[in-house]
């Protein structure tokens, strides 16, 4: 029997047995590809759903797109985003297709009721419909569709693999992670985008070179730091009320950015200088094998790899993240029955070295 290409990443208990596990792989990469810590098989190929926006929209950036369209980092940030639907996410969409001269019918995204329980129930009492401006990708496909205003392309089927705009943006996407093109497995997401599958090492050299473009072209240069500075400037819109992207980034005060993806999929950029002063950037990305789809389990991951680089607190973990990191299983009674926490330690001595001048 081959050997799984993963390991035990969470557990949970009830009473003193372990009554389940997640099971997961992770890497953590640096802009110049050195592999830092792993668990399981860095090289897993998977698909990183959503977890490549921040990637998908270099594009557009790189060709002028924030000057053509006067684009603020919030909606910047919103184009990144795996949002929630809220009001303000509708209203900075909304906003943002009048910038580019688009409609909300121009969407190929499909339609579904905000995630966030509050907004989904004050439209009910609203009477309002739900459209597509609420659906959890509007903000990508609306940079899609400005990708492909700016280059005077069809708005048509902007999503097909063969569109002049995602033809560029897988292109790019390979660059990025320093991945042949021809060997990218492209499926369809559940917006009907195209999505990536590629090693879970070369995803992450992508996040370790948008927080540190050194090197890149000076266009490309540029459009990562535009990312970067969008996502940790307005954290909200990345995401929402209660989730991890949005909270622990705006903990994080600028020195890192998160991007999960469906299916337990999550990737984390660290900027340069976040460890201490002249510290690398990093690139973290991991796969939760059985796609995690309460979202019990992903959370925990992340916290705990940012604890163990000292870029969360005991006192911010216990705050703002308590309900999303190592925690208490209680019943229907609020008795505490077991224990869910993150069930792996990484090996840092690469960055040990870096700490020692070696």
């Amino acid at each position: 029997m081959p050997s799984s290409p993963y390991a035990t990443l969470v557990e949970v208990t009830r009473g003193p047995v372990v009554e389940s596990v997640h099971l997961g792989a992770l890497a953590v990469v640096d802009a110049q590809g050195q592999l830092i810590a792993s668990v399981s098989d860095p090289n897993l190929v998977t698909y990183l759903r959503s977890s490549s926006k921040p990637l998908q929209v270099l594009p557009l950036l790189e060709r002028g797109g924030a000057k053509a369209f006067s684009l603020s980092d919030k909606e910047i940030a919103l184009m990144c985003a795996s949002h929630s639907g809220t009001d303000d996410h509708y209203a900075t969409v909304s906003a943002l297709q009048a910038k580019i001269g688009v409609s909300e019918s121009d969407l190929l995204c499909g339609i579904h009721a905000p995630t966030h329980a509050a907004t989904a129930d004050a439209m009910r009492q609203r009477g309002e419909p739900v459209t597509a401006n609420r659906h959890n990708c509007s903000g990508k496909h609306t940079g899609f569709l400005a990708h492909a205003v700016l280059r005077g392309e069809t708005k048509e089927d902007y999503i097909n693999p063969n569109h002049p705009i995602q033809q560029t943006i897988t292109q790019t996407f390979a660059e990025m992670i320093e991945y042949p093109r021809e060997k990218i497995a492209i499926g369809v997401d559940g917006c009907s985008a195209p999505v990536f599958a590629v090693p879970l090492y070369n995803a992450a050299v992508g996040f370790a070179r948008l927080c540190d473009p050194a090197g890149l072209p000076p266009a490309r240069a540029d459009a990562c730091r535009l990312v970067t500075r969008s996502m940790t400037a307005h954290p909200f819109m990345v995401a929402g009320p209660e989730r991890f992207d949005t909270l622990a980034m705006q903990i994080g005060g600028g020195r890192f950015i998160c991007k999960g993806g469906a299916e337990g999929y999550q990737a984390i950029g660290i900027l340069p200088g976040a460890l201490g002063p002249g510290s690398p950037a990093l690139g973290i990305t991991y796969k939760v094998a059985d796609g995690d789809l309460t979202g019990r389990a992903r959370p925990v991951i992340g916290v705990e790899i940012l604890r163990q680089l000292g870029l969360l607190t005991d006192a911010d973990i216990a705050g703002p993240l308590a309900h999303l990191a190592a925690r208490p299983v209680t019943n229907w009674r609020e008795i505490k029955v077991g224990e869910m926490y993150p069930a792996f330690h990484l090996d840092w001595s690469a960055l040990d070295a870096w700490v020692r001048g070696e």
